[in-house]
């Protein structure tokens, strides 16, 4: 452990704040001693993070464990235990439960790093498993051995020692640590290359991980050169509403996934995980074609966007639906109101006129549903309000922004902002109902 030791010196200075995150097996449990023992010297402030993710028998048993140990070194505890994950994916659950909870720390604390006890081993698996399933430059690169998030920064101190030779020095030492028993199941892809890929390679070269290592530290260099190309060219072919699809068209190939890499990397940051190379091929599928409207949906509730000659990652606007009731006035979701006005010389689409004797009262607001068609005004017959918004080229992600507005019948009279049914009366008609679509 002398190189991570010289690595800790070298970094920390006097009166540090650090997070470090401690389950309680031995690669934690190496890096928790390893700290304190330049506590005292550095007049270290040490903050230990233990999550109780609620998997198995075992986890209030590492919890007391790890508690016992703060207690005896005059560290700061910190204990969050999980007991609901939800209908997400488990391990990608807990696993924002978890740095949510490091990053709260971090910031109670007002510490300088967060720590991790990832090592050399955890750098190979990783990028073996990126290699196998597609991903990109900097997801092949696997993991980083520090990097600056928010006000902090992220440290991986053990990446340079493998697994044995923690457990090695642990046992030397004669420190306890806690063994999880589901990194010995096949269940888990992590454990199957853990398994049987690793002692081969060790087998090779018993300093193979030192080699990846280098093959990682190369492959940050070299997306970190792209990035800040690719950076530079994407303000030359954008603007407030997203990447101009005709300017995508032109680049070839390698330029244009790696604009579309780079914009996948900038929403999952540190989940690369979650996307890899068959997301990119989409994207870059779904800009080629000819369709003027179309998405993608992404993990974590992202989507990719084609509208017309835009492309852009955004979140997927998932609000309940609603259905209000119109008296005199009813403030949006989307920020915007509709209001019962005396008087309006407005043409546009955002005022309608209606007369209470063609329509059945009270008005009401709504969400759009599947099937919904509207008699448009000036045009024989009813159309889909899935055309409508075709036809007046509304993006896609705008769509679900727009109300409905029915009578009680649910005849739809009105897409505010955008078109208005046979029921709007001209200025010069009879009606009794002025209704005004406004900034809230």
């Amino acid at each position: 452990m002398k190189r991570v030791l010289i690595y800790l010196h070298t970094l920390l200075r006097k009166n540090d704040c650090i997070v470090v995150a401690t389950s309680g097996g031995p690669d934690s449990m190496c890096l928790l001693h390893l700290l304190c023992e330049l506590k005292q010297e550095l007049n270290l402030k040490l903050i230990v993070a233990h999550v109780n993710h609620n998997l198995r028998e075992a986890s209030k048993m590492e919890a007391s464990f790890v508690q016992k140990v703060c207690e005896e070194n005059n560290l700061i505890y910190e204990y969050l235990e999980i007991k609901d994950y939800g209908q997400e994916n488990i391990e990608q659950a807990a696993r924002l439960k978890r740095y949510n909870f490091f990053d709260e720390l971090v910031h109670t604390y007002h510490a300088k790093y967060l720590m991790t006890a990832h090592h050399g081993d955890d750098l190979m698996e990783t990028i073996l498993m990126r290699l196998t399933r597609g991903s990109s430059l900097k997801g092949y690169a696997g993991f980083k051995k520090e990097y600056e998030k928010d006000n902090y920064k992220v440290v991986r101190p053990l990446i340079t020692q493998t697994k044995q030779e923690i457990i090695e020095y642990m046992d030397n030492l004669g420190l306890k640590y806690f063994i999880d028993e589901s990194n010995f199941s096949d269940k888990y892809t992590r454990n199957r290359y853990r398994k049987n890929i690793l002692p081969f390679l060790k087998q090779e070269d018993p300093q193979v991980h030192h080699k990846y290592l280098k093959f990682s530290e190369e492959l940050i260099s070299v997306n970190n050169f792209l990035e800040t190309y690719i950076s530079n060219l994407i303000k030359d072919i954008s603007d407030e509403a997203g990447l101009k699809i005709d300017k995508l068209k032109e680049l070839d190939n390698f330029l244009l996934r790696k604009v579309i890499e780079y914009t996948l990397n900038a929403i999952y940051i540190n989940d690369l995980f979650l996307v890899n190379d068959k997301h990119t091929d989409l994207i870059i599928g779904m800009i080629r074609k000819g369709k003027s409207n179309s998405s993608i949906t992404l993990p974590n509730n992202y989507q990719a966007l084609k509208s017309y000659n835009y492309y852009k990652i955004e979140k997927i606007n998932k609000e309940a639906a609603y259905e209000y009731i119109l008296e005199d006035e009813v403030i949006l979701p989307n920020q915007k109101a509709i209001r019962k006005v005396s008087q309006k010389e407005d043409k546009s689409n955002n005022t309608i006129r209606l007369n209470s004797k063609d329509i059945t009262l009270p008005i009401k607001i709504r969400t759009r549903k599947n099937g919904d068609r509207m008699l448009v005004k000036n045009l024989n017959g009813t159309k889909k309000i899935k055309n409508i918004f075709i036809d007046e080229k509304i993006p896609i992600a705008k769509r679900g922004e727009i109300p409905i507005v029915t009578d009680s019948n649910n005849t739809i009279l009105w897409l505010p902002g955008v078109k208005k049914s046979k029921f709007d009366v001209e200025t010069s008609g009879i009606y009794d109902i002025i209704l005004s679509y406004e900034e809230e």
